[in-house]
């Protein structure tokens, strides 16, 4: 099971990473990520309808673990799209108030399942068979928000797929604000501005280099999310983003060049102090 789950989780992670090299407008790039998760969720649960689990843990880690990853995915554009759809056109002040509706939104969901939530933050595993596992309890009596099939359902793989989502909802929705000139409620950055001095394709080789790797988020933030932050933190301005990476894609020698610098201004800065 596990091969194939991750084979399928790579191609709806690649998919998703080519949509967004397309230079469309956010809405349509969330429908079209919408509907490419939800491709995915069917075909996992057409291969799941013909696999047997052989064990409660294998089990409990398909529903905790396996598809939420899927889930939550689909949960966030969707998330997205609606955000997107419905978001009005007005002053500074109309938008923010938007985006502070639906953080308040998040939030209270979250104090709504204050005690899941932290048994998800905190890593417990004592109750995972109750959740994790098909059949434990009447799930209809306990849930408002409930997939129907109950063969591809726990009575918790809905809400903790909700969760993640809702957390990565929640930072888009952070940025969102940064952009407008808000303020977060915390402060991100206690110390100097600090100005990106690399051009706009250093800038936008090494984003995707990030998002590729996994590296913020183990890969699980979009590459727009992290321009902004990126844009914030260094007050710089990013035009162009895609137009750009498909320039760096065209490269006919060497598509990493910034990549390379770095690792050569590494190699010589280590070579130099070993040398003293």
């Amino acid at each position: 099971m596990k091969t194939i789950t991750e084979r399928f989780l790579s191609a709806l992670e690649h998919q998703l990473a080519g949509i967004a090299l397309n230079n469309e407008p956010a809405t349509a790039l969330y429908k079209a990520s919408v509907l490419i998760c939800k491709k995915a969720m069917n075909k996992l649960k057409r291969y799941m309808a013909t696999f047997a689990f052989e064990s409660t843990r294998d089990e409990v880690v398909f529903f905790k673990t396996v598809k939420p990853q899927f889930y939550s995915m689909y949960i966030y554009f969707v998330n997205l799209y609606n955000f997107s759809v419905q978001r009005p056109v007005g002053s500074k002040e109309i938008q923010e108030s938007y985006v502070r509706m639906h953080l308040s939104g998040i939030q209270t969901f979250f104090d709504l399942n204050r005690a899941f939530y932290a048994y998800y933050r905190a890593g417990m595993t004592q109750l995972d068979a109750a959740y994790y596992t098909r059949g434990g309890f009447d799930v209809h009596a306990e849930l408002e928000d409930f997939e129907e099939d109950e063969l591809f359902s726990t009575s918790h793989d809905y809400k903790l797929s909700k969760i993640i989502a809702n957390e990565r909802f929640q930072e888009f929705l952070e940025l969102e604000l940064l952009k407008l000139g808000a303020s977060p409620e915390t402060i991100l950055l206690p110390f100097r501005r600090m100005n990106w001095t690399g051009s706009q394709s250093d800038a936008v080789e090494l984003i995707y280099a990030l998002k590729a790797q996994g590296a913020v988020n183990h890969g699980n933030v979009d590459i727009a999310e992290l321009v902004t932050l990126w844009e914030y933190i260094f007050q710089c301005e990013l035009k162009e983003v895609y137009h750009k990476i498909l320039d760096i894609t065209r490269r006919k020698k060497h598509i990493p060049v910034f990549l390379s610098k770095l690792s050569n201004a590494l190699l010589h800065w280590v070579d130099e102090k070993m040398a003293m």
